[in-house]
């Protein structure tokens, strides 16, 4: 379970918020330094606001969305199954 003043649960926290909410992820899995996902709506999906709340880049091709996150990825990606 996540504490609230834990830096990467609030980052994933920001994470699914900018992946456009639980209702739009339908996949999502750690790799070395990126989260990949795989969205229903691709409008929804707000990079600027992911790169706001601390990814190093984000790169969509149709509905997978990468967000790299760097050496945490498997830390955040645990912290949003738990949001999920």
């Amino acid at each position: 379970m996540t504490q609230p003043d834990d830096p990467d649960a609030r980052l994933a926290a920001a994470i699914l918020a900018g992946l456009g909410g639980v209702e739009n992820i339908e996949e999502i899995d750690p790799c070395t330094t990126r989260l990949r996902s795989l969205v229903k709506d691709p409008a929804l999906v707000d990079s600027a606001g992911l790169r706001r709340a601390g990814a190093f880049g984000v790169m969509t091709h149709g509905r997978v969305v990468q967000v790299v996150l760097g050496p945490r990825v498997d830390t955040i990606a645990s912290d949003l199954a738990d949001l999920m």
